[in-house]
């Protein structure tokens, strides 16, 4: 790592505002922060220090991920490498832009956004539509809003939303039966010439005809879904790392799985044979996946603690509403979209309930 300052040290002037490659100084500047803390330094107090920064809360939503990563080669084959790489690239571009038109720093936000992108779209998903999904989420979800920090929108549920609705066709085809034994399909590159031949429908399809997948299995992942939303156990595992080290705050999590759960429950209580049940909603589809690592978003969701309770309960409501009577089969992420547009009016409505106690005291 110290060979690798001194590079950063001798390059340095070539970025500055009157280097040659000044244009890119924020490129620059951000695989600078990436590697080592950055470089400027307040001269005078009064100090702060945020105790959940920006890298911090990346690294440890990263490290989350893993499992899921993990899995997703294990349950569905190398063509999920490439996948991330451009998902990476195709955001990255877009970040990078922005960053160099506004001549601002890049933020480390994409970080997680590149990872959790291609996670929630189908196994053989071409490389293309994971290009073209990205970089309008990326685009339209973020960068439109002024960047990292000012986004209404989840950036990676955009893309995931407009992929659904604007190839619905090769979206529907692209769900590939996880493999099993030894070393699943990790051997395998599955694409769209050779997925045919290993297809396979998702449990809330399945659903729509009253077929309810065995919910055990579900759990543990050999059930097709979605590239990182398969195993419910290592959901779980990466999200309760997450309220451990509290980059994710629990009142979302509890307030959509609850209300789901509860709904679910109600539902299945009054006709068992159409309406599946609770826990079987837990383990299917992108519910688990949702709550844990893209709902509780700190930029998209609301600020207030009161306000998160208020979020996770319409999320979670809303999904399962559009689980089990709209023609759509999944709903997770249309109600997290529904939940960013929420969250701003949601603090308003807490702040001003705060202020009127306030008034009254």
């Amino acid at each position: 790592m110290k060979i690798l300052l001194q590079l950063f040290e001798k390059v340095r002037p070539v970025f500055e505002d009157k280097g040659v490659l000044s244009p890119m100084k924020p490129l620059y500047e951000a695989m600078e922060n990436f590697f080592f803390a950055p470089a400027s330094k307040a001269l005078y107090a009064p100090f702060s220090r945020d105790p959940l920064d920006i890298k911090r809360y990346m690294s440890m939503v990263i490290i989350a991920l893993l499992p899921c990563v993990a899995a997703s080669l294990y349950f569905f084959g190398l063509q999920i490498i490439p996948m991330i790489v451009v998902s990476y690239a195709a955001g990255g571009l877009v970040e990078v832009a922005f960053a160099v038109i506004r001549k601002e720093k890049i933020a480390e936000g994409f970080l997680v956004t590149g990872l959790i992108f291609p996670l929630v779209l189908p196994p053989a998903t071409p490389l293309w539509m994971v290009a073209v999904g990205c970089a309008f989420g990326v685009f339209v979800g973020k960068e439109i809003f002024g960047g990292t920090g000012r986004n209404l929108f989840n950036p990676a549920i955009v893309g995931r939303c407009f992929l659904a609705l604007a190839y619905p066709a090769a979206m529907s085809a692209s769900w590939v039966r996880p493999g099993s034994g030894l070393t699943g399909r990790l051997l395998q590159y599955v694409t769209g010439s050779n997925v045919e031949a290993i297809t396979s429908a998702t449990p809330l399809v399945e659903a729509k005809q009253a077929v309810f997948a065995d919910t055990l299995q579900l759990a543990i992942g050999n059930i097709s879904g979605s590239i990182g939303e398969t195993s419910g156990v290592l959901i779980i595992c990466g999200g309760i790392f997450l309220l451990l080290t509290k980059v994710s705050n629990w009142r979302t999590v509890v307030g959509i799985l609850g209300s789901a759960i509860l709904l679910a429950a109600i539902l299945h209580g009054v006709n068992p044979e159409q309406y599946a049940p609770a826990l079987w909603h837990l383990f299917a589809g992108g519910l688990l996946f949702g709550a844990f690592f893209m709902a509780t978003d700190p930029v998209s969701s609301p600020s207030t603690n009161e306000g998160k309770w208020v979020y996770g309960v319409l999320i979670g409501s809303i999904a399962m509403l559009i689980r089990n009577f709209s023609g759509y089969v999944e709903g997770m992420m249309f109600a997290i979209l529904l939940g960013n547009i929420a969250a701003p009016i949601i603090d308003e409505i807490v702040f001003s309930i705060r202020l009127r106690m306030l008034r009254n005291e």
